[in-house]
C-alpha cells in the first residue's frame, strides 16, 4: 500500500504551544496558514457566536508578520518563531496598535517603543496577534467592577458560561480579572498562548475560572518595564497557557534582567526551565495543605469551599500523595492571611451597580498610592497619541464622557488621585512594611520554614493575596470542574490548583505543577467552540 502523503491536521482550537512550534518545524503549517487560523476562530467566536469579547485589538502587521516566518522553523535561538501570541492590553507594544488598559480616556493612545516583554517575544520570534480585552485599569479603577469589563473593549465573557447574566448585566460565571481577556482567548483556542499581567490574583484568577495553566513570576523575574502598572511592589508579567510545559517554554523567553526595570538585578533563574520537568516529581516532595480541621476559625483557604469545589480539592490532594508528596497539614499563621494594622483605605463604595453602593470598600494602601505615582510615569515615559496624560486627566475625561466611561464609577482613582503621589507619606511607608512582615516574615516564611516545605498549595485563586504581598512566585495547573456560584445554578467550569513557593522557586514549582498535571490530566476545552 501506497505511504499517505496527507499531512496531519493541527488541531489549533485546542494544541498546545509546543504542539504548534512542533507543526511549525515540521512544515505541518506555516506561520501565515496558522495565524490565519486563530484569526477565522476570532472573527467566529470573539466577534461572532458567543462574542467571547476576548481581543480587543486586532494587530493590523500580524499577517505581513507571519508571512516572515512561513519557512522558518522554531529553533534555540527563535523558540516561538512563527508562534501567534496574544499580549493584554495594559502591556505596550510601539507598532500600529494601541496601549489603552481598556479606558476609553485612552482610546487613542499608543507607546513610543515595546515593553521589555513584547521585545524579547518578538526577539523569540513570536507574531503578536493582537491585544487582549481586560479588566479596565487592571481592576485598580471602581469598587466591584466585574472582571473582565472595561469602558472601552466592553464585557469579556467566560467560555464555559458564556451566556449566564444577571439582572445588572453582569456575567454570572465572570471570566477573571484582571487578564480575563488574555485567558480566555487561550482557553477558546484563539491564539497559541497569551501574556497577562498580576497585582493580587490577575493571572491566577483567570487561570482557575478558564481551565489553564499560568505562572504569577516571582516580583523581578520579569520586567515591567513598558507595562502600565498598579504597584512596583507586586506587579508582574506572566504567561497563560494550556500545559505546564507551554509557560516553561514561555517562562524561558520572559524571564532575564532588564537595566529597565531595577528589580530585575536579584534574578535567579535555571538556564532551561522546561529541561526540570519530571513525571516522578512529586516524589518526596513536601507540600503545605493550609487547611487543619482542628482550627477551623483559621481554615480560610479550603474550610469554606462549596462543596463542588471541595469534592475536586479532596480529589487533587489525593492525586499529589498517590504520586509521592508528602501532604503536611497545618494552617498558615493567622498573621499571615489577616494583614497588619493600616495596610488598607476605607473607600466609599458609589458603584451605581453595585450590591454593596453605600458600603465601605477596603482596598490596598500600597495599591493606591503606588498607582497614582507609577501610572503617571508610564504615561509621561511611554504613552504617546493622548492629550491625557496624569491620573488626573483621566478623571476629567472620564467625568465629561461619564455615560460611556463610568459605567461602574471610578471610586478607586478618585482616592488614589486624593494621595501626593510621591509615595512620601508615612502611612505609605508603614503599610508596605506591614504587607511585607505579615505575608513574608510572619507569612510564608514562617509556615515554609518551620515545616520544612517545598511548596504551598491552595485552591484557585485563594492564597493570591499572600503570595503576591510577599513577591513570591505561583504556578497553577487545571484541577477540575465545579459549578453553582452563590444561589445561581451554573453549568460546570473549572477550578485550578495553586502551587506557591519561595523567591525564584518557578523551576521548583513548575517540576511539581507537571508532575501534577500529568498524573491528573483535568483539563478540556470549553464546549460550543468546535473546529472551523
Amino acid at each position: 500500500m501506497a505511504k499517505s502523503t496527507q499531512r496531519k491536521r493541527l488541531a489549533v482550537e485546542d494544541a498546545s504551544l509546543a504542539d504548534v512550534a512542533r507543526a511549525l518545524g515540521e512544515g505541518t503549517v506555516t506561520a501565515s496558514g496558522l495565524t490565519r487560523a486563530y484569526l477565522a476562530r476570532i472573527k467566529a467566536y470573539d466577534r461572532g457566536g458567543p462574542r467571547l469579547n476576548s481581543v480587543r485589538e486586532i494587530n493590523p502587521d500580524a499577517l505581513a508578520i507571519a508571512k516572515r516566518f512561513d519557512g522558518v522553523k522554531p529553533s534555540a535561538h527563535q523558540p516561538l518563531a512563527g508562534v501567534p501570541i496574544l499580549v493584554k492590553d495594559n502591556i505596550a507594544t510601539g507598532d500600529r496598535q494601541h496601549t489603552t488598559a481598556g479606558s476609553l480616556a485612552l482610546a487613542s493612545a499608543r507607546a513610543r517603543a515595546d515593553a521589555t516583554v513584547v521585545k524579547q517575544l518578538r526577539a523569540a520570534g513570536a507574531v503578536i496577534l493582537g491585544k487582549a480585552n481586560l479588566t479596565e485599569f487592571a481592576n485598580m479603577f471602581a469598587v466591584d467592577m466585574p472582571s473582565g469589563y472595561s469602558s472601552l473593549g466592553g464585557q469579556v465573557k467566560n467560555p464555559y458560561v458564556p451566556k449566564l447574566v444577571n439582572d445588572r448585566g453582569i456575567p454570572i460565571v465572570q471570566p477573571g480579572g484582571s487578564s480575563g481577556g488574555s485567558a480566555v482567548a487561550v482557553a477558546a483556542g484563539l491564539c497559541a498562548a497569551s501574556i497577562g499581567t498580576e497585582t493580587s490574583g490577575s493571572l491566577l484568577s483567570p487561570a482557575t475560572q478558564n481551565g489553564l495553566v499560568t505562572v504569577k513570576p516571582t516580583v523581578g523575574l520579569v520586567s515591567r518595564a513598558g507595562i502600565l502598572p498598579i504597584s512596583h511592589s507586586q506587579d508582574t508579567a506572566g504567561p497563560l497557557t494550556r500545559m505546564v510545559r507551554d509557560a516553561a517554554i514561555l517562562l524561558n523567553v520572559l524571564a532575564a534582567r532588564d537595566p529597565l526595570d531595577p528589580a530585575t538585578r536579584l534574578l535567579k533563574r535555571p538556564k532551561d526551565y522546561a529541561a526540570g520537568l519530571d513525571k516522578d516529581g512529586l516524589r518526596g516532595a513536601r507540600i503545605g495543605v493550609p487547611s487543619d480541621p482542628d482550627d477551623p476559625l483559621n481554615d480560610i483557604y479550603f474550610g469554606k469551599l462549596p462543596p463542588s469545589a471541595k469534592a475536586v480539592m479532596k480529589k487533587a490532594l489525593r492525586v499529589l500523595a498517590d504520586c509521592g508528596a508528602i501532604l503536611v497539614r497545618a494552617n498558615i499563621p493567622t498573621a499571615g492571611w489577616i494583614g497588619g494594622p493600616g495596610t488598607t483605605m476605607n473607600v466609599l463604595n458609589r458603584n451605581p451597580l453595585s450590591r454593596y453602593k453605600g458600603n465601605l470598600a477596603t482596598p490596598s494602601i500600597v495599591f493606591l498610592y503606588e498607582i497614582k505615582r507609577d501610572l503617571n510615569l508610564y504615561l509621561r515615559d511611554w504613552a504617546v497619541g493622548t492629550k491625557n496624560k496624569t491620573m488626573a486627566d483621566i478623571i476629567a475625561f472620564n467625568r465629561r464622557h461619564a455615560k460611556k466611561a463610568l459605567r461602574f464609577g471610578q471610586d478607586l482613582f478618585l482616592a488614589a488621585e486624593a494621595t501626593r503621589g510621591d509615595l512620601s507619606e508615612l502611612e505609605y511607608r508603614s503599610a508596605r512594611a506591614m504587607d511585607l512582615l505579615s505575608a513574608k516574615q510572619r507569612g510564608l516564611d514562617t509556615y515554609m520554614n518551620g515545616h520544612e516545605l517545598d511548596a504551598v498549595v491552595f485552591p484557585g485563586v485563594a492564597g493570591c493575596a499572600i503570595a503576591a504581598k510577599a513577591g513570591y512566585p505561583s504556578v497553577q495547573v487545571p484541577a477540575g470542574f465545579r459549578n453553582g456560584v452563590d444561589d445561581w445554578k451554573t453549568p460546570d467550569f473549572p477550578l485550578g490548583l495553586t502551587f506557591t513557593g519561595r523567591a525564584w522557586s518557578e523551576g521548583k514549582l513548575l517540576r511539581l505543577a507537571f508532575a501534577y498535571e500529568q498524573a491528573s490530566m483535568m483539563r478540556r476545552r470549553p464546549p460550543g467552540l468546535p473546529a472551523l
